[in-house]
């Protein structure tokens, strides 16, 4: 008796379907988890509890989680609702969704994108009448260069440009008759150029006529670190900074 042969497209074919077939109930699966925990109630705002405007490594996990809040009308926490964190691509949270507590609170662990910059951040959570409502964030992702000004400035800067003392550091801002300019002064900071600050960071404050307080660094940090320590201003900025000679479209 002679065994008919199935022809190779055919075999072909049955693999293909199969596989589609194992990738979609795979891709069903991960939709259903994403979706998250149903929710026990509803409330009718977001706030941000703690956790924004923190400052990371470039695809690393920022030092604090970010904690949003859910709220009734009368301003009164929410156990059981509902969250959604998104974030732009790149960056992770730990747990994307989930249900707030007792205090109507819940916590993610943030791991930044890869490139430095800005990351705008949002929770979200749905009302009763299933209307979305959200809270932005923003969070900072430093790269080498950044990172290596951000040391700088807790060296040597921090103790009188920064009005808060830390466990680390005591501040000498209320000390100094002319106050200093804060780094995230961008409506300050960002009207000098970067040939500016690097003046005045070599030569000290009265190389612009600017405070004496300001002593000269130019024998101490080489002029990598000068410029490291400047794009780290550019980048902490409030507002953003915005470099010269650049247009950029209104929203």
């Amino acid at each position: 008796m002679m065994t008919k042969r199935i022809p190779l497209a055919v075999i072909v074919l049955c693999l293909v379907v199969c596989a589609l077939m194992l990738a979609a109930s795979g891709c069903a699966r991960q939709s259903a988890s994403a979706a998250g925990p149903a929710p026990t109630a509803y409330g009718s705002a977001i706030v941000e509890s703690s956790g924004g405007k923190q400052i990371g490594a470039a695809g690393s996990a920022l030092p604090q989680p970010l904690v949003v809040q859910v709220n009734d009308d009368q301003g009164n926490a929410v156990t059981g609702a509902a969250v959604t964190f998104s974030g732009p691509s790149g960056v992770s949270f730990d747990p994307p969704t989930g249900l707030t507590d007792s205090s109507g609170q819940l916590s993610a662990s943030v791991s930044l994108g890869g490139m430095a910059g800005r990351y705008q951040l949002v929770a979200s959570t749905m009302t009763k009448a299933q209307k979305r409502v959200e809270i932005k964030s923003e969070e900072i992702a430093l790269d080498y260069q950044r990172r290596l000004g951000q040391l700088l400035d807790d060296k040597y800067c921090s103790r009188c440009h920064n009005p808060e003392s830390t466990s680390e550091r005591v501040s000498n801002f209320d000390n100094l008759e002319v106050k200093p300019h804060a780094f995230t002064e961008g409506d300050t900071l960002n009207k000098m150029s970067d040939a500016d600050l690097l003046a005045i960071i070599s030569h000290g404050g009265p190389a612009l006529n600017k405070s004496p307080l300001m002593p000269p660094y130019g024998y101490t940090l080489s002029k990598t670190e000068m410029q490291a320590l400047i794009a780290y201003i550019r980048m902490i900025s409030d507002p953003p900074y915005q470099a010269p000679g650049m247009v950029y479209a209104q929203k």
